[in-house]
């Protein structure tokens, strides 16, 4: 579950799966969308192409703009079969859950079933307390933006061993935990900082608004998804996929190193319980499913004005990077600033982003979580040949 501003996947894997929680070699080529017409998307190619030469297995990506649908694929989908990545592809797509999550609690704002003024502690009371965090003082928005303060949980180092490391994760990767068990992690630790008083990415802000979403419906968020995202918006490659270990046909295969310095052997991790990622990262889709959803969401078609742009009202992360609710905005070296999210989880790393005026869209996935640069591939995209 790493956020995009990080560069390195050992960040994403081994500190943490810690925040999107994003972000093999063979012949890079163009396939499906505008079969062998690169024009106005030869840079992206080279990233594509460059990416797997790097050591990703492969890449999947898609992008849509005013000349249509164009997709490209590159490396291998199954290292031992050598079976080439397609554009069909799902994918774990690690903390680009998180926009999905927002985007349903606002939602119940505007349907006034609750206000981002709310605390945390006025929906689950007492849950978050202890070692100086104080659930009465952190509202809902905090928790969407990240500026609870809130420990994040998969940087606790014990759990890191258990969930992302080699001897941990073949012996818990099929464990099932509660959002609960995930939140008391955390609390085990001081917050970051006073709520409200700085910035720090946080699986545990959305583990709580998964659980919020549960509390002020009656149903697990991972229902409320379906039910107000995915069914409406024809979203047919995505789902919540709760404790089910596989990923839906077609897919490729998942790799990762489980180490902190990504050296050592490749390990197939495509198998694993996604409730260690809970509603910080569970959720699974491909690249036309995120480009349909980012575009609809910028677009107004998902929540009212007032909600869209106190989802898009940014707080700064660096001097090119902001977060809103559960949407980063990025510029990039060309000016262009985009709108989405990113995401890593075992042997995934995903990006989906788009303008904002939804007009020229991009999701693409590396299946391999040690290497790669995924903002090359979208500066390639957004500001290349």
């Amino acid at each position: 579950m790493r956020e995009r501003m990080r560069t390195t996947a050992v960040a994403a894997v081994a500190v943490a799966l810690s925040a999107a929680l994003a972000a093999p070699a063979a012949a890079a080529g163009p396939g499906g969308g505008r079969t062998g017409d690169n024009d106005g998307h030869k840079a992206t190619v080279r990233a594509v192409k460059a990416a797997v030469e790097g050591g990703v297995p492969g890449v999947t990506l898609r992008a849509e703009d005013r000349r249509g649908v164009w997709t490209t694929t590159a490396g291998v989908g199954n290292l031992r079969t050598e079976r080439p990545r397609s554009p069909r592809d799902r994918y774990r797509v690690g903390s680009i859950t998180k926009t999905f999550v927002a985007t349903v609690l606002l939602q119940l704002e505007a349907e006034g079933r609750l206000s981002l003024d709310d605390t945390v502690d006025s929906w689950l009371p007492g849950l978050v307390t202890g070692n100086g965090h104080d659930g009465t003082r952190i509202t809902l928005r905090q928790l969407l933006n990240h500026t609870s303060g809130i420990f994040n949980y998969t940087a606790d180092e014990d759990f890191g061993r258990t969930y992302f490391l080699k001897d941990g994760f073949f012996e818990h990767r099929y464990d099932t935990l509660d959002p609960e068990e995930l939140v008391r992690v955390a609390m085990s630790h001081k917050p970051d900082f006073a709520p409200g008083a700085g910035w720090h990415y946080s699986n545990t802000n959305y583990v709580l608004a998964g659980m919020v979403i549960e509390k002020a419906t009656g149903r697990p968020y991972g229902e409320e998804i379906r039910r107000r995202v995915i069914k409406p918006l024809h979203l047919n490659g995505t789902s919540v996929p709760g404790n089910r270990t596989g990923v839906p046909a077609p897919g490729s295969r998942a790799y990762g190193k489980l180490t902190e310095d990504g050296s050592g052997p490749v390990h197939d991790v495509t198998r694993l319980n996604p409730s260690m990622a809970s509603s910080a990262g569970e959720m699974i889709s491909d690249s036309k499913d995120l480009n349909r959803f980012y575009r609809a969401l910028l677009t107004g078609r998902l929540l009212p004005k007032k909600q869209l742009d106190t989802m898009t009202d940014t707080v700064a992360v660096d001097d090119r990077n902001g977060y809103g609710l559960g949407l980063m905005s990025t510029e990039l070296s060309c000016g262009v600033t985009v709108w989405g999210h990113g995401g890593g989880i075992h042997g995934s790393i995903s990006d989906a982003v788009t303008t904002r005026d939804g007009r020229h869209s991009l999701a693409f996935n590396f299946n391999g979580d040690w290497t790669g640069d995924p903002g090359a591939v979208i500066e390639a995209e957004y500001c290349g040949d």
